[in-house]
């Protein structure tokens, strides 16, 4: 029979978890989760230029005046996709599997080619005049040239720092574009708080800390203007100040300035979100920061949450404090990885944390089917104002944000595994 080991066991006792023996994940286990995965996206997420105006292929070395790019399973160019690359970039770093990077640097550098030919070719070009395509299965690059919110370009552009430092070259025209959206043109709050004004004015979504923190911390690390990492630190503060609930440590999915009492909807892929952003910025913080202890209280308290509502399965609640709610893939993955990094980092004791992390990747194996598709994973969702909103949204193979979470949450876990294989040992 199987030991389980000691920090896995003790906590599920004091959760009192009905728990059927699994070996704990490996280094080779949790890369072969990876690799089926990786063999899905290749095939379901490819760089397929096309003509913008028939639709027929065509190839970079030679493209037509409008260049698009043809749809596929899975997007190769939007918020989800950044999620993805960095995730790939990250298992690269820590297996050494070149499959990996190659992946980026072949879609993200095609990218930069078609998006650099596509402003040579209308140069006078706006959002509202750039070309339409004469299909709805055309994906245009309008969105890359021409940013429209967090959305359009935080996470890409993180993910495009991380790729451009590992010697993925053209890309800075993107990144600077991307990040100027993020730091000028961004709509705030009076107190400089990111904000929509969909579906109702002055809205604050948790979402927006991912689409905008990791992007500003990485622009700190790649420009030295410190004004970056002071602006991300104040985005987690602020979102904190009115959406964090202290009594359960997590945070709600949405606030309205003009709305009281707000409701609590504590969504949990927007609590990854939330939990990634703050684990991406305290990576790269100065240490010096005047504000890195109180992010940091933030990051341990969210944390003690997440682990109070982990199911026995390792995952997740779509609705982190309804047990009668899914359990959900995107999220768990958020949560292991973030977790993963918080011990790697010294931020959170390893005794307590790395047996959640070890159950939560265990949970994630069994969402990932025979070919490699991630399931159980919540489609985009707006803000709520009941609960039966979250608890119906449904779930899709080819919703994007399930994959970039699997290779994070793999790859830091492979890493705290290799700085402490105690903790895998059975």
């Amino acid at each position: 029979m199987t030991r389980i080991p000691t920090l896995l066991m003790v906590s599920l006792l004091s959760a009192g978890a009905a728990f059927a023996q699994t070996a704990p994940p490996t280094q080779e286990s949790i890369s072969k989760v990876m690799n089926r995965v990786y063999a899905y996206l290749k095939t379901a997420a490819p760089l397929r230029p096309i003509n913008g105006d028939t639709g027929a292929a065509v190839s970079l070395l030679d493209m037509p005046r409008n260049v698009a790019l043809e749809r596929t399973a899975v997007r190769i160019n939007t918020y989800e996709s950044g999620l993805t690359y960095a995730g790939l970039l990250l298992a690269t770093k820590y297996t050494g599997d070149v499959r990996y990077y190659a992946h980026v640097n072949t879609r993200l550098a095609g990218l930069a080619v078609m998006a650099v030919h596509m402003r040579a070719a209308y140069p006078t070009a706006t959002y509202d005049t750039y070309p339409s395509s004469v299909s709805g299965n055309i994906y245009s690059l309008r969105q890359m040239l021409f940013p429209q919110s967090l959305g359009d370009s935080g996470s890409m552009c993180a993910a495009m720092i991380k790729a451009q430092r590992n010697g993925i070259a053209r890309l800075r025209p993107w990144i600077d574009n991307y990040a100027n959206w993020v730091s000028t043109r961004q709509f705030r709050l009076p107190d400089g708080t990111f904000a929509r004004n969909t579906p109702m004015p002055n809205s604050v979504w948790l979402d927006d800390l991912y689409v905008s923190v990791p992007c500003l911390a990485q622009m700190g690390t790649l420009t030295g203007d410190r004004r970056y990492f002071d602006d991300a630190a104040k985005q987690i503060l602020q979102f904190h100040s009115r959406m964090f609930v202290p009594e359960k440590n997590l945070w709600m999915h949405g606030w309205i300035q003009e709305m009281s009492p707000h409701p609590a909807f504590h969504w949990a892929r927007a609590n990854g979100w939330a939990l990634m952003a703050t684990a991406e910025l305290l990576s790269v913080l100065p240490k010096d920061h005047p504000d890195r202890t109180r992010l940091l209280d933030i990051f341990k308290s969210h944390a003690a949450g997440l682990r109070q509502v982990q199911a026995p399965s390792g995952l997740w609640h779509q609705l982190l404090d309804r047990p009668d709610s899914y359990e959900e893939t995107s999220s768990s993955g958020m949560y292991v990885f973030a977790l993963a990094r918080g011990i790697n980092l010294g931020l959170l004791n390893r005794t307590t944390y790395a047996p959640v992390v070890l159950r939560g990747w265990n949970g994630l194996t069994t969402k990932v089917n025979s070919i490699g598709q991630v399931e159980d994973t919540c489609i985009g969702t707006s803000l709520g104002w009941d609960d039966t909103y979250y608890l119906n949204r449904p779930t899709d193979v080819n919703a994007t944000l399930g994959y970039g979470p699997v290779f994070l949450a793999g790859a830091e876990l492979i890493f705290l595994l290799q700085m402490h294989p105690e903790i895998g040992t059975t």
